[in-house]
């Protein structure tokens, strides 16, 4: 297995829908050349803001082709191919790999409440099954399950194919012990926006961010600028960064939000897939006025 360091900012993206509720492919086409334009360092298709759980297998694998075919080697693939069973994740992720992504991104099981010993033989299932390099996934704003810190320690000294983690929990502590205790192993990765800056400051790698679908560029200059030392400017771009995922992520639906900045931008994000709906007038008119406030350059 070919190992791999994920480092920078990665943009967990949308899928673009019709109205009616079938795969632009020319649209995700489109949304994948701005986001490489913009100077990110990776892509990471069908997950949580891709609407992977309303998506089939054969619709998950066209997603896959076509951001492969895009991004034609440009910069790194993570595709997530996380299900609710261990066969199916299992599955998903040797699909990808046949797809020819460069790793793959495993959101923890949902649904069911699952105990610690579940979720280690899960993974552990599925990192003996597959070769392929793999980051695990602690979101649980939607799954309502975190990954503790000592369990994602054990899988990634028993498991070289563990190459990072992308914590959504928004907790800085959280990320802390991930990152003391295998910061030097494997790559932490923020899931959320707000702890972008934090989380490379204490050691993390880089991001796995919604709000990097809209602003890629200025997303990429905040890591940027930590790269080079330039903390003032990091911090800066912070809370720029900030405001706008606290408007997207956490005061509107993060799907619906996500999509319509897109198409404020100029780019077809198309529509949600439902149940979800699209923004009412006045919830557009607020990302509208938010988005103003960004300034340029984007």
């Amino acid at each position: 297995m070919r190992r791999i360091s994920l480092d920078g900012i990665f943009v967990p993206h949308v899928t673009p829908f019709s109205r009616e509720g079938d795969l632009d492919e020319e649209a995700l086409r489109t949304c994948v050349r701005f986001w490489v334009k913009g100077g990110v360092s990776g892509l990471v298709p069908c997950g949580s803001n891709g609407e992977a759980p309303y998506l089939s297998r054969a619709e998950r694998r066209k997603v896959i082709e076509i951001v492969v075919d895009e991004v034609n080697g440009k910069i790194t693939v993570v595709a997530g191919t996380g299900s609710m069973s261990t066969r199916e994740t299992i599955l998903f992720t040797k699909d990808a790999k046949d797809l020819g992504v460069d790793a793959v991104l495993v959101v923890t099981p949902f649904y069911f409440k699952l105990s610690s010993r579940e979720m280690y033989e899960h993974y552990s299932a599925l990192l003996e099954a597959v070769d392929i390099p793999v980051v695990l996934y602690s979101v649980p704003k939607f799954t309502g399950f975190s990954l503790e810190p000592t369990l994602i320690s054990q899988l990634a000294s028993e498991y070289e194919n563990v190459v990072g983690v992308k914590d959504s929990s928004g907790s800085i502590g959280a990320i802390t012990e991930i990152i003391r205790l295998v910061g030097d192993e494997v790559s932490v990765l923020a899931g959320t926006a707000d702890v972008t800056l934090p989380t490379l400051m204490l050691g993390g790698r880089g991001a796995v961010i919604a709000v990097a679908n809209v602003l890629p560029k200025m997303c990429s200059r905040l890591y940027e600028a930590f790269r080079k030392g330039d903390y003032e400017g990091a911090s800066k771009l912070q809370r720029r960064i900030s405001y706008l995922n606290e408007v997207l992520v956490k005061k509107h639906d993060q799907l619906s939000a996500i999509k319509e900045s897109l198409k404020l931008r100029g780019l077809p994000g198309g529509y949600p897939r439902r149940p979800a709906l699209p923004l009412r007038e006045e919830e557009k008119k607020d990302i509208e006025n938010v988005l103003k406030t960004m300034q340029e350059p984007f």
